[in-house]
């Protein structure tokens, strides 16, 4: 599916943009929001916690750095 008005950009596509916002806004309505939260909740209080605090902070200071 493209429009020729708003062709495919990788990162800045418009139309992958717009589902992602339409798709998000639609399982914050009527998703199990509360299921996943807690689901969350426990992989940070699980083994993983470590490693998901790490890359939230990592995430936090901007875009990756090159290796």
């Amino acid at each position: 599916m493209t429009n020729p008005k708003m062709p495919l950009q990788g990162e800045g596509d418009y139309i992958g943009a717009k589902k992602f916002q339409t798709e998000e806004t639609e399982f914050a309505k009527t998703g199990p929001v509360k299921q996943k939260a807690r689901e969350a909740e426990q992989a940070l209080d699980g083994p993983e916690g470590a490693e998901l605090e790490a890359a939230r902070k990592s995430s936090a200071k901007g875009p990756a750095k090159s290796h």
